[in-house]
């Protein structure tokens, strides 16, 4: 019987021995090498610097809920020569500060702070009437000629862009341009949202500037035209009532009272696209803001407020989120 049991533990053990043994569990190759026309990765994180007054984005803007890839791959935007916008070559007023935009193409450089607008902007019309686009190449400028081209340095890292200037704004007093998401991207300030950049205009081909005349049809001299622009620069920043006409627009005239006025335009246009751009970024606003036109020129106006006391308050609000304070006018 011992050597019975001997024989058949013998050959259990030569039978194991014989047998192959397992294939071990192989993970899935993975081609870590970037395709010839595959789109670069772009982090989906959302910006984590705390920011302070002034900087960054608009409060309650900030990156898509749905960030593309490929952002990198992005190209610049590329300098042609377009008919500027005429209605954006027009002077006006914002909380009491007055911008003379230029007229023609022609040489700009200049240093400041760079901040960017994203998805409370996304779609909404810039001032040249086309929808904005967060994740083209694109900024606002307070007196560059529309649309024109720009390129915008990184002067920490030294990183440009091109981009094309299609809006107005910022209308801070600590800011030079406004860039889109994906050009505030490249140029690494997402995360802080806002850092220090030289802005210079680009003149495509040519070093000469060229007027709007140059590009469009030219348009015979109107004096009553050139009365008006200079009647709503000098009544825009003075403080005394303001005699109005009916609307034939949207806005129901005004009552008496007490006002803010935070724009002039002589474009109808231009004046609802800072009604709609303030409307947005000052959302904390209870009271109704409204385009009252009158004698050719177009107040983007806040109120009415019971007393002087009440609109110095809200002036004073709108300083401390924009660095520059409305004008009281009295109806």
């Amino acid at each position: 019987m011992m050597r019975r049991l001997a024989a058949i533990t013998v050959s259990l053990l030569l039978a194991a021995c014989g047998s192959a043994p397992p294939a071990p569990m192989q993970s899935p190759t993975v081609n870590r090498e970037k395709q010839p026309n595959s789109k670069s990765p772009t982090p989906t994180q959302r910006p984590t610097a705390v920011l302070k007054r002034g900087g960054g984005f608009y409060k309650d803007d900030g990156p898509a809920d749905d960030i593309p890839d490929g952002l990198d791959d992005i190209p610049d935007a590329e300098p042609k020569w377009e008919p500027l916008h005429k209605p954006a070559t027009k002077p006006y007023v914002v909380l009491g500060k007055e911008y003379v935009p230029n007229t023609a193409v022609k040489p700009y450089k200049a240093r400041g702070i760079a901040s960017w607008y994203g998805k409370k902007f996304h779609g909404q019309k810039t001032s040249i009437g086309e929808p904005y686009d967060m994740f083209a190449m694109t900024a606002a400028h307070t007196t560059l000629a529309l649309p024109s081209y720009a390129r915008v340095t990184n002067v920490q890292s030294g990183k440009s862009v091109v981009v094309r200037v299609t809006d107005r704004g910022p209308f801070h007093a600590d800011r030079v341009i406004d860039l889109s998401y994906t050009a505030a991207y490249k140029l690494g300030l997402v995360n802080g949202g806002s850092g220090q950049v030289e802005v210079e205009a680009i003149i495509p081909g040519e070093p000469a500037g060229t007027a709007y005349a140059q590009v469009t049809p030219p348009r015979a001299p109107n004096a009553e035209s050139d009365e008006i622009e200079q009647l709503s620069r000098r009544m825009a920043l003075e403080e005394r009532p303001v005699q109005t006409q009916p609307s034939t627009g949207g806005d129901a005239p005004a009552a008496k009272g007490i006002y803010l006025q935070l724009g002039a335009f002589s474009s109808a246009d231009n004046a609802e696209s800072l009604k709609n751009h303030l409307l947005r970024e000052l959302d904390w606003l209870t009271e109704t803001m409204r385009v009252y036109p009158g004698n050719g020129i177009h107040r983007v106006q806040l109120g009415p407020y019971a007393s002087r006391g009440d609109a110095d308050r809200v002036a004073e609000k709108i300083r401390g989120a924009l660095g520059y304070r409305p004008t009281v006018v009295n109806r």
